[in-house]
């Protein structure tokens, strides 16, 4: 059983009929095969590269923007894209690494075709307001189940090392500590911020010490953009801090960031 789901997201010039993925389809036959940590991690940075196949139904929309007095018409795309659905009537994106593999799908020849990316299939996984747990790779084949969770921890790793907020340096040694003089008036500003950031499930806080220089470092727990969570985070901090103690964040998904908090609580958690 499947349904339709209404999501907005930007199309892909690449017709859907050139996307092959033999790459992705060769990493998961691999990793199927031999389960290592250097398949998964392989098949997993063939995923972030690869396009995607979506059976939709496109319909073009028209609205009117009125500025200053003027009306002008614009046009949009809405997309409904078709669902999976389990016997526990638990709901997935299916994505697609080839027409063939979407054909399988009972229905689905006389379909759009969307062209999408592990980006943009990641945003909608994370929508709060879609009713998906995750996107599986050719259903109906050799396939393979990205859960919510698993979306996230990719997308957000991915996002954070090539993010500004990324000032760690590799191979250089970091420690990790508590802070001597515990910032009050930081984390009472930073509870403040998260109370009304429905996202943001938890928060932790270490001083880091890099080549010299203290930081602050915030681990945080939450769903959704990175680079909109993190810039939030960053004004809210910036009049509490100074240039002997900077500022550092990073993903409590990050393996650095779990092993930065093992065993410390949170000073900050989402009620309910």
């Amino acid at each position: 059983m499947s349904e339709l789901k209404n999501v907005k997201m930007e199309g892909s010039k690449v017709p859907a009929e050139q996307i092959k993925n033999p790459e992705l389809v060769s990493a998961i036959e691999k990793m199927q095969e031999d389960g290592s940590k250097q398949n998964i991690d392989a098949m997993i940075d063939a995923v972030i590269k690869a396009k995607f196949i979506l059976p939709a139904k496109v319909t073009p929309t028209r609205q009117a923007r009125t500025h200053n007095g003027q009306t002008i018409m614009e046009q949009s795309t809405q997309v409904q894209f078709r669902l999976l659905e389990n016997v526990k009537k638990e709901k997935y994106f299916g994505a697609f690494t080839d027409v063939e593999e979407m054909y399988k799908w009972n229905n689905t020849q006389s379909a759009n075709k969307v062209v999408t990316d592990f980006d943009s299939l990641a945003q909608m996984v994370m929508d709060p307001k879609a009713d998906v747990l995750g996107f599986v790779i050719n259903p109906f084949g050799k396939s393979v189940t990205f859960p919510k969770n698993m979306v996230i921890s990719i997308k957000q790793q991915k996002d954070f090392m090539n993010s500004k907020a990324n000032n760690i340096e590799p191979g250089t040694p970091v420690q990790l500590g508590e802070p001597k003089e515990y910032p009050i008036d930081l984390m009472a500003a930073l509870i403040n911020h998260f109370s009304t950031e429905p996202l943001v499930n938890a928060a932790y806080l270490r001083m880091m010490e890099q080549n010299g220089q203290k930081s602050y470092l915030i681990v945080v727990d939450f769903v959704g953009n990175m680079e909109n969570t993190f810039d939030a985070i960053s004004e809210v901090a910036k009049p509490y801090l100074d240039d002997e103690i900077q500022l550092s964040m990073m993903p409590y998904s990050m393996e650095f960031g779990k092993n930065a908090v093992k065993g410390v609580e949170p000073f900050y958690r989402k009620q309910g």
